[in-house]
Formats: C-alpha cells, structure tokens, sequence
C-alpha cells in the first residue's frame, strides 16, 4: 500500500494515467470501427463474405480504371465513399464496366462476368471502403406506396428541364444527356437521385425525402404505362419532333396536291 501510494504522489503518475486512458479509448475505437465497417457492407449487400469476393471481381476488372484501392485514376473517379448505391445502378445499366470512354457512359447490356451475385459483391466491397448510400428496399421503391399525382409535381419541378414531362430523356451540352426512365427500374431511379450519376446532380434526403422519391417513382412508373389515345406518341419528345413532323407531312401533301393539279391541267389541254 505504502508503495502504491508513493506511485500515485509521484510527479509523472498524473501523466502516465492520461496515457493510460488515451490509449484505451483509441483501442475501443478501432474495435467499434472495424466492427462496424462489415456490418455496413453486410446491411448493403447481405453477406459479409461478398466483401472479400467483391475484392477479387473489382481487382480483376476495375482496378486497372479506378485504382487497386479504388483512389480512382487519370481515366476514372475515386470509388471511396461513393456507396453501394452507386455500383448497383452503373453496373446494374450496363455503363459499368464502361468500353469507351466519353463524355457519358451509355446504358448497354451486361458484361459476361456481371450478373446478381457479381454486382451485391463488388457493391458490399465499395461500400466497405468508406460507407455512403446504400442500395435500397423493396418497399422504398414501391410505386404502389406513393403519390403519383405529388410526384408529378416534384418531378416536374425538379427533372421536367433534362429528362422532359415523360421521362423521355434530352440533350445537354458537352456531348452529355439525360437518358430515357422508361427502361430504368424502380431501383434504379432511386439510386440515381440519391447518387446523381455523370450530369445528374444528387437529391439526398433533406432535399427530397424518401416518401417524395417514391412518389415520383410512382409518376415516372404511371406515365410510361399510359397510352396515347391522340394517335402516335413520336417518342413523347414534345413539340419540336411534332413541329417537324407537321411541316414534312404538310409539305409532302402540298407537293403531292400540285404534281396531282398540274397533271390534270396537261390532260385537259
């Protein structure tokens, strides 16, 4: 006792008790922080093994772009924190594993390697690497949940300008465009919101929450069902395509109707 009292009225006991501590605290962190990064990539992809096999798949077909860490390179972006979100919809589209590079990656079929199993893993391994959106539910993209007629609004209000009132998709600039939503999944209209691919700016949840982005998933999946009871739809482009439209067939009519005039003029003369 008389030592250990000693100990403690020494001049360094203070400071070698505040090292003590530090350095448990740091160990409790890192056990939390390791503990906690294959629970994320689990919650993402379901299985925490698809971590060390997603690992395989991305350094075998997409480290020679993105990096062996996924740090990203001259020819592709940093993968860290992008989230599993992001891998499901590039892959999921096809513009993942990209065959040129341009200024937008194109939606096309799957790679050979690609299926179900290839893309929860490669997905659990970027989500592992630094967190960020997950893939969502079943019922987080269930149009039957939302509002069509509010998704309307927010979907005219926020996307109206590059993917045109249908979802049919439009030019921009640099070579770039907003694609077509009438092949795109309720899943995938998700991921894109909240992890804005290529031109798409991101819409996470304190700017447009999850019941809204289910609502205008709602609105995207009951436009692309609607007929066109009018005639033609033309691609629902809008009023350019039926302008051009109008003046072909209106001028081929008035050629028509002058060669038609002036050949019955040549028979009575």
């Amino acid at each position: 006792m008389i030592r250990i009292t000693a100990w403690r009225r020494h001049p360094l006991a203070r400071y070698a008790v505040l090292i003590l501590a530090l350095a448990l605290v740091g160990m409790v962190y890192a056990a939390f922080v390791q503990a906690g990064k294959p629970a994320d990539a689990a919650m993402a992809a379901g299985k925490v093994d698809d971590v060390a096999e997603g690992k395989s798949l991305f350094v075998a077909h997409c480290a020679s772009c993105h990096g062996l860490n996924a740090e990203g390179t001259n020819t592709a972006p940093s993968l860290v924190g992008v989230g599993a979100a992001a891998v499901d919809f590039q892959m999921s589209t096809g513009r993942m594993p990209a065959a040129n590079p341009g200024p937008q990656a194109p939606r096309k079929p799957l790679a050979r390697w690609v299926d179900e199993n290839a893309i929860r893993q490669v997905s659990a391994y970027v989500q592992s690497l630094g967190g960020g959106p997950q893939v969502p539910g079943a019922e987080q993209v269930d149009p039957k949940l939302g509002d069509a007629g509010r998704g309307g609004e927010l979907f005219r209000a926020n996307c109206i300008q590059c993917h045109n009132w249908a979802g049919s998709g439009g030019a921009l600039t640099q070579g770039k465009y907003a694609p077509n939503l009438n092949s795109s999944s309720p899943t995938q209209i998700y991921e894109a919101m909240v992890t804005g691919p290529q031109a798409m700016p991101v819409f996470n949840d304190t700017t447009i929450t999850p019941q809204e982005k289910r609502d205008m998933i709602a609105y995207i999946v009951q436009v692309r069902e609607q007929k066109d009871p009018g005639g033609f739809g033309l691609g629902r482009i809008g009023p350019v395509t039926e302008g051009i439209v109008a003046w072909v067939v209106g001028m081929v009519a008035l050629v028509l109707a002058a060669i038609w005039i002036t050949a019955k003029k040549r028979q009575k003369s």
